[in-house]
């Protein structure tokens, strides 16, 4: 049996997928991306987070019958405000065998899969059998600058879009809108030459960039060094989609 680690679970949430919903957010990403604005995310370990208030535990074990039970307590009232569960990070593809279990176990709930694309295909597979929408990170298409900001390369990432593209499985790509580095004129109409034509495409959210993404670094005993201006404005080029009949929404 499967055991899955989760750092956070949040209910009645509304900008993770159709409908108040329920966030699972899975410990372990195998990006650092220099932006994250969740590093007790980054790693799967059981970690402590010290604040002035004192300290808390993070990352809590669930089997999957453990965890779709405490989802499916929740299904009535999900399920009436036509919303369902949403799994997230950290990134999903790292826990793929427990959420796939987790998803076998709910009650006939719409479910989300958000992932950076950053897996083994038939992981990414084995969730695409099972969810009925996807949410598609992408950050930056040129791969020297995805090394650069994110620690990895986005081979995977752009492959495992063209699998997503021909699963069948409507999906959103999300665009984190950083400054002087996602957000370039350059980055965003490349995002929307790769999309354009991709079977699935529903739309481009672009998402505002979380400036208070250092706050949580100190006190797991790390720094944050992002090596852009945070200060600087963030650009918004909705016209490189519009452009190309792509609908795309700024959160």
């Amino acid at each position: 049996m499967s055991k899955g680690i989760v750092f956070d679970i949040r209910e009645f949430t509304i900008h993770d997928g159709p409908g108040i919903r329920t966030t699972v957010f899975l410990k372990g990403c195998p990006l650092a991306c220099m932006w994250c604005h969740n590093p007790e995310g980054m790693s799967k370990a059981y970690q402590v987070m010290h604040s002035p208030t004192g300290e808390r535990g993070v990352g809590t074990e669930y089997s999957p019958q453990e965890l779709a039970a405490l989802l499916n307590r929740q299904a009535a009232i999900l399920k009436a405000n036509e919303g369902g569960v949403t799994f997230s990070g950290g990134e999903p593809l790292l826990q793929t065998q427990f959420v796939a279990e987790v998803i076998d176990l709910l009650d006939d709930m719409h479910v989300v899969l958000d992932t950076s694309g950053y897996g083994r295909e038939q992981d990414f597979g084995m969730l695409l059998k099972r969810v009925h929408l996807v949410y598609y990170d992408l950050k930056l298409i040129d791969n020297h600058a995805h090394w650069r900001y994110t620690g990895t390369s986005n081979d995977l990432i752009l492959q495992n879009l063209q699998v997503l593209s021909l699963s069948g499985v409507p999906f959103v790509i999300r665009v984190p809108l950083v400054p002087g580095v996602t957000d370039t004129l350059d980055n965003l109409s490349a995002i929307a030459r790769t999309v354009q034509s991709l079977p699935g495409l529903l739309c481009v959210d672009l998402l505002s960039y979380n400036r208070a993404a250092g706050a949580k670094y100190g006190s797991l005993g790390k720094e944050f060094h992002p090596e852009y201006d945070e200060a600087s404005p963030v650009n918004i080029h909705t016209d490189c989609f519009e452009q190309l009949g792509i609908k795309v929404n700024v959160a």
